[in-house]
C-alpha cells in the first residue's frame, strides 16, 4: 500500500492543490476515460448486439453515448481548463503546449459537426441530404472527424502522462490508467477483428444499393460494408460465419 500511495518520483514531493487537483481529475475523467470510450462506442456499436440487422436499421444507441460522452468531455475541459488558466499564463510547459492543442483539436471537432451538413434519407424531412446522398463534404467531413478524433486522443494520452509527471503522481494513478488503457485497446482490437465496426451509412439505412450512399467503398480503415438487404441479410450472415472459420 506504501508503494501504491508513493509518489512515482521518490525525490520529488507530490504536492498539488485544490485547483491542480481537480484540474487533473477533470481532464483525466475526460480524456482518458469518456473520450476513448465514446469512440469506441461509435466505431463498434452501430449495430447492437441482438439487432436484428439489417431489417432493424438505425440503432440510436451509439449516437446518442457518442455525442453525449463528447458534451461532457467538453463540460470538463471548460471546468479544468477554467482552473488552470490564470497560472498557465505565467508558466508554460510541454504539458501546457500539448493541453492547448488537444482543446483546438475538440474545438475544431465541434466545429466540424456544426457544419457536417444535413443528413436526409427516408427518416429526415428532406429526401435528399448530405449524409444520405454522400456528398464529398459528408465524405471530407467523416474523413476529417474520424482522423483528427484518433489524433486528438492520442495526443491527449500523451498529455496526461506529462501531467502525471509533472504532478509526480502516486504509483497507483500511473497503473489504473495503464490498465484503463490496455483494456481499451485489447477491446478495440478485438471488435475489430470480430468485424463490429460496420459502415455507419448501412447502420443507418440498411444495405440496399438503391440508398446512393451504398455506392463506392465504405470510408474509413477497416469498416464494413455489405449487400442487398434481403439476399444481403444472408450475404452478412455467411460473412461472419467465413470470418469466424478463417479465424
Amino acid at each position: 500500500m506504501d508503494w501504491l500511495l508513493a509518489p512515482i518520483d521518490p525525490t520529488r514531493a507530490h504536492e498539488v492543490g485544490f485547483a491542480i487537483s481537480w484540474h487533473a481529475r477533470s481532464m483525466v475523467l475526460a480524456w482518458g476515460i469518456l473520450a476513448p470510450l465514446a469512440v469506441i462506442i461509435a466505431r463498434f456499436f452501430k449495430v447492437m448486439p441482438g439487432q436484428d440487422w439489417p431489417r432493424e436499421v438505425d440503432n440510436q444507441v451509439w449516437w446518442r453515448s457518442h455525442w453525449m460522452g463528447q458534451s461532457l468531455v467538453v463540460g470538463l475541459s471548460i471546468f479544468g481548463l477554467a482552473l488552470v488558466l490564470p497560472s498557465d499564463l505565467g508558466s508554460m510547459s510541454l504539458h501546457n503546449w500539448l493541453g492547448y492543442a488537444v482543446l483546438a483539436g475538440a474545438t475544431a471537432q465541434i466545429t466540424l459537426g456544426i457544419f457536417r451538413g444535413s443528413k436526409g434519407g427516408p427518416t429526415d424531412t428532406q429526401m435528399r441530404g448530405h449524409h444520405y446522398d454522400m456528398t464529398p463534404w459528408r465524405r471530407m467531413f467523416e474523413a476529417l472527424h474520424k482522423g483528427l478524433g484518433y489524433s486528438v486522443i492520442l495526443l491527449a494520452i500523451i498529455t496526461i502522462v506529462l501531467g502525471l509527471w509533472k504532478a509526480n503522481g502516486p504509483v497507483w494513478m500511473w497503473l489504473t490508467l495503464a490498465v484503463w488503457w490496455t483494456v481499451l485497446a485489447v477491446a478495440f482490437v478485438t471488435m475489430q477483428k470480430r468485424g463490429m465496426a460496420i459502415d455507419t451509412y448501412q447502420a443507418i439505412w440498411g444495405t440496399d444499393p438503391a440508398h446512393p450512399g451504398n455506392q463506392g467503398p465504405p470510408p474509413g480503415w477497416g469498416v464494413r460494408r455489405f449487400g442487398k438487404t434481403m439476399e444481403g441479410k444472408d450475404d452478412v450472415r455467411r460473412d461472419r460465419g467465413d470470418r469466424v472459420r478463417s479465424h
